[in-house]
This record gives C-alpha cells, structure tokens and sequence, in this order.
C-alpha cells in the first residue's frame, strides 16, 4: 500500500511541474509610471523644544541653501510636487546669492510647491544679518526669484535708526533692493 501512495504522489508531483499556464515573476520596474490619478496625502508630524520640525530647501545644481525652516509643527496636504505645507510657530533663515541672511519669525507659514513660495502669516517680524528689522503683517517668498514681498503695517528699521513705513513691498533678502509702497 506504501507503494500505491509513493506512487500517486510521484504523479502528483509530476502533473504539477508540467503546468503549462506556470506564472513568470518578474522584478518591478526600479522607475515606475505615474498613474493617471494621483494620490492625496495627510502627513502630519510635531517637533519638540530641542529638536522642531525641520525642512531645508537647496538648489539640485549647487546645493546653495535657498532657506531653513525651524516650526513646532507641520501639516502637509496633496500629491508629490502639489502638495501645501502648513507649519506652526516658524522661524525661517532665507539664504541670499550674495551672502546675506533675514531671519523671520511667523506664529504659521505655508510651504506651497505649485507656486514655489512660502507664505508668512499672522504677524512677522525679521532681521538681517547687517541688523535691519522689518514687520509686517504677511510675508511671501517666491523661491524662483528669491524675493520677498510683505504686505500690512509694514514697517522697516537700519541698524543706523533709519525708519521706514507703508502698506507693502518688495525686496531681495539683503534688504538693500528694497521698493515700498
């Protein structure tokens, strides 16, 4: 009887082995394609005291640092390459071509990759690195141009005492090209 079972497994396994419809695996594509509908995301995330939130934007050619975000936190909303980032309790540090830093603070910030800007709101309040402060209301900075534009009670101040007031403006990161209106 160990024979007749011996045997029934031996043709058993033979049967199996001459599948002809057998699947192929094959290895997925290290580039895959987009697909025609993208997917939304929610990512949230919270810093601490010691160690916030974080997001550094550099240019792919030379790795210049354009600015760094410090926040408490983030919300992010939206496919790869479309998404808004909304931060809390910013501190950002733009990186001017020639050198010079301004420093901004913003109780929220919007990061939006369709428009290439970062969008200060809630009050600002900034300071170069030569020592002159700037407020305002909203602060915008467009990272194709590296400027920055400010709108409501804007108000600037050297670090010789020179004060300055209007409504809006714009300007480089120096703070020396500067148009007020």
């Amino acid at each position: 009887m160990t024979a007749r079972i011996a045997g029934a497994l031996l043709v058993l396994a033979a049967l199996c082995a001459c599948n002809p419809s057998a699947q192929t695996t094959t290895t997925p594509s290290p580039h895959p394609k987009p697909t025609s509908t993208s997917l939304s995301l929610k990512i949230t995330g919270r810093g601490t005291s010691h160690q916030p939130v974080r997001f550094v934007a550099q240019q792919a050619k030379t790795n210049r640092v354009q600015y760094d975000l410090l926040a408490d936190s983030f919300e992010s909303i939206g496919a790869q390459g479309s998404a808004r980032v909304s931060f809390k309790n910013v501190r950002v540090t733009f990186h001017g071509k020639d050198g010079s830093t301004l420093t901004a603070n913003s109780p929220q910030a919007i990061v939006d990759q369709v428009t290439n800007t970062i969008d200060m709101l809630g009050g600002v309040h900034a300071r170069n690195n030569l020592g002159t402060t700037l407020t305002c209301d909203t602060l915008t900075y467009d990272h194709l141009t590296e400027m920055i534009y400010g709108d409501g009670h804007v108000t600037f101040t050297s670090a010789t005492g020179f004060r300055a007031t209007g409504n809006r403006f714009e300007s480089d990161i120096s703070l020396t090209h500067t148009r007020m209106q």
